[in-house]
């Protein structure tokens, strides 16, 4: 049987009309600006901070209150500061999470719903952004030269930390969990957990409807918490989706890439703080009269930090993004072999244009995808056919 990869791969390309195809590469391509202003917006709200002479006033304040005992000192500073700074930030990020989305059709939330989840993401933020940002301070006071060092460390313990909880904890506060029904599609789902060693007793529902109309799905966890949950929106999808979408999903545990991506985080994050401890001396050295901030231990050095960090952030995102590509490229691969349902799996990634490009030029893909896109996923798709034809078990 002659089967071609590339023209299966342009047919599934044409049943993507062009008006949808506008839209979605509209919606994507914003994103790139995005990207810049969201920079430019953490760069001049930090700013704000230290040319008003804010960070050096609440800085004071801080030490005023707590005698200065250096660890409630920085507690005190970042607390308020972090709180305000999100308020400071509040219109932009109205628009790029709120009015953007219903503007693309992808939210379901009316503005009270988004604003009560808004206040719980901006409460675990505060609680964790405190913590992180006292621990990485202690380390500055004990180990000026090296702290970038022990930073990386604290910040990543932090990230293990969280991952771990997420799950259990945190994501419950957002939405409902309840185990999926009964049925052959969930037997299915966990045969699969059980053939590639997922421990996992048990498939969850999230009503994720409530906030939107994407379709998502995740095994996530640690030690002991792993968990796999699919979105209603998935669960409305044709069972061999559901199936390919899970069967991707159990590849990141399998292949381990909770456990990668924190090494490879760590390395960047590493990269990062030490820039960061280089130039925000010479930072405070030039503008530290006019900012009131002359020291790397004075917790007012927080916005200088943040300053220096978006800047690097923003110039690293093909790094971020190339490092989460490849994992979802592994991923995508895995799942074909577990799910053996190709065509289930491009139709997948069909619907997700609806609000990624689905055929973006080799460079644009290579810096500002962090999943492959849709054309490079139904090309995958069908060379996995290709590969496979007429063997009984592929759906």
């Amino acid at each position: 049987m002659s089967f071609d990869p590339e023209l299966a791969t342009r047919a599934y390309m044409a049943t993507l009309d062009a008006a949808a195809r506008a839209r979605s590469d509209a919606y994507y391509e914003g994103g790139y600006w995005l990207l810049l202003w969201g920079c430019v917006v953490a760069v001049a709200s930090n700013l704000l901070f230290l040319q008003t002479g804010w960070a050096a006033r609440i800085s004071a304040w801080a030490g005023r209150v707590s005698a200065e005992r250096k660890w409630l000192k920085s507690l005190l500073f970042v607390l308020p500061f972090l709180l305000l700074t999100t308020l400071i930030t509040l219109p932009w990020t109205l628009y790029t999470d709120y009015f953007r989305e219903h503007q693309y059709g992808l939210s379901n939330q009316n503005l009270l719903q988004w604003s009560g989840d808004f206040a719980k993401d901006v409460v675990i933020n505060t609680i964790v952004g405190s913590l992180l940002f006292t621990g990485v301070l202690a380390a500055v006071r004990r180990a000026p030269r090296t702290w970038w060092a022990w930073g990386t460390g604290i910040t990543i313990a932090g990230l293990v930390v969280m991952v771990a909880l997420a799950p259990v904890f945190i994501e419950p506060l957002f939405n409902k969990y309840t185990p999926m029904a009964q049925g052959p599609l969930r037997e299915q789902i966990l045969s699969m957990a059980r053939a590639n060693g997922v421990p996992a007793g048990n498939v969850y529902v999230v009503d994720a409807s409530r906030q939107t109309s994407r379709i998502s799905a995740n095994v996530a966890g640690l030690f002991g918490t792993t968990r796999i949950a699919l979105n209603d929106n998935l669960l409305k999808q044709p069972a061999d989706e559901v199936r390919a979408v899970m069967g991707h999903e159990m590849g990141h545990y399998v292949l381990g890439h909770m456990v990668t991506g924190i090494i490879e985080l760590s390395l960047v994050m590493a990269a990062i703080f030490f820039i960061t401890s280089r130039l925000v001396p010479g930072l405070l050295a030039r503008f530290g009269d006019r900012w009131g901030v002359h020291s790397i231990t004075d917790p007012a050095v927080l916005p200088v930090a943040i300053i220096v960090i978006s800047v690097l952030g923003l110039l690293l995102t093909p790094v971020f993004n190339t490092i989460t590509r490849i994992d979802e490229i592994q991923a995508d691969r895995f799942g074909l072999n577990a799910a053996r349902a190709p065509d289930a799996f491009a139709a997948t990634a069909m619907k997700l244009s609806q609000y990624r490009k689905i055929e973006p030029g080799p460079l644009e893909e290579a810096i500002f995808y962090d999943h492959p896109s849709g054309h490079t996923r139904v090309l995958t798709s069908m060379q996995w056919k290709a590969e496979h034809l007429g063997q009984p078990d592929v759906r």
